[in-house]
């Protein structure tokens, strides 16, 4: 239904709204069939773990709402913060879904249902962004602000995240089991590690029925020689992930066909979202902006697109660079992004020899 209200030109913002309106009427609709038989440490089985442990952890705060006028407010807002701290860990739910089983989806021609489900993320990122503010924010909570906290922000946060968990279970994992092949999950299956998991550990590893073999583009044996100087392929690739910043390349085509794999990558990046559109790498509520840069680079209006942000106490700059030949022949796009934290700090000069350390990420 999204898919076909997307294709007629209804605006996002407008879908999301009617998303929630689509999911409550389809309750105790869909069929759970395809779920029951789906085995242990596969990809869906796994997001179906976390979802149990979210819902748990949703029980936990609930019991400790029933016992908010008897329980000290200071012991209060610790256990809050206790079970809300690990509800936050659904971020990571979130990110696999985004990264690893929206690009397949898109493959199949399935845009709509990725693109509203991604929108609905964002709206519960905002949600606990503002529970998590309001638990730590300073001085003392009466009785009456614990109340307010439970009523206007932490209990309508638990109801989406279980809105959420049944779009998953009832409309997601449903229609990708149909679709997907037993390659798919595998890569879903490989490149999740490099996400991580929420509230649950996978002690299975999957193994499709027949085996396969996901087969590694390698180029050519030899030297890359460019005007400048050659280089081996381990060369290239260890120099371009040692930069101290995350490089991904979109090609003319607006396909994403490259990306940096550094130690401490600032944003999430695997292998499923080589020759994706970019459009569809970016949450819905910034694919304008992506738009944009795209078409002042092509139209040789524009060709730098500097950003920075604050992120979890971090200053991080991000830069796009429209890629012109000799000729001004548009070629794609460059994005680099750098944390400057450090950087911004620095006072004076160094001008003996001092190491640094590679740190370690947070």
């Amino acid at each position: 239904v999204e898919q076909e209200l997307i294709s007629e030109g209804l605006p996002i913002d407008e879908v999301l709204k009617l998303c929630d309106v689509h999911s409550q009427a389809l309750k105790g609709v869909v069929s759970e069939n395809k779920m029951s038989s789906v085995a242990e440490g596969h990809p869906v089985h796994t997001f179906i773990q976390e979802n149990r442990a979210l819902q748990m952890e949703i029980a936990e705060l609930e019991a400790l709402f029933r016992r908010a006028k008897e329980e000290n407010t200071a012991n209060l807002i610790n256990s809050f913060k206790i079970h809300f701290n690990r509800l936050t860990d659904v971020d990571k739910h979130y990110r696999r879904k985004e990264n690893l089983l929206f690009p397949f989806l898109e493959k199949l021609g399935i845009t709509g249902p990725p693109v509203v489900m991604w929108g609905k993320h964002d709206e519960i990122r905002e949600q606990l962004k503002a529970v998590y503010e309001a638990l730590n924010a300073p001085g003392e909570m009466s009785g009456e602000d614990i109340e307010s906290l439970i009523e206007l922000l932490l209990k309508p946060t638990m109801i989406v995240i279980e809105e959420m968990i049944y779009k998953e279970e009832q409309i997601l994992f449903p229609m990708c089991l149909e679709r997907f092949i037993d390659s798919d999950w595998l890569q879903v299956d490989r490149d999740s590690i490099e996400i991580g998991f929420c509230l649950y550990d996978p002690q299975v590893k999957w193994q499709p029925a027949a085996p396969i073999e996901i087969i590694e583009e390698r180029s050519a044996e030899g030297r890359i020689q460019l005007p400048s100087g050659s280089f081996t392929i381990e060369e290239l690739t260890t120099m371009l992930n040692t930069l101290p910043v995350d490089i991904t390349f979109v090609d003319k085509n607006d396909k994403v066909k490259y990306f940096s794999q550094g130690k401490h990558r600032i944003f999430d990046r695997n292998r499923s979202i080589i020759n994706r559109d970019v459009r569809m790498c970016h949450p819905p509520s910034s694919v304008h902006i992506v738009e944009q840069i795209i078409s002042d680079f092509k139209s040789g209006k524009e060709s730098r697109a500097p950003f920075w942000i604050q992120m979890s106490g971090k200053f991080v700059h991000i830069e796009y660079f429209a890629m012109r030949s000799d000729q001004g022949e548009y070629l794609g796009t460059l994005e680099m992004s750098q944390e400057l934290t450090a950087l911004r700090a620095l006072q004076g000069e160094q001008r003996l020899l001092s190491y640094a350390k590679d740190e370690v990420k947070s």
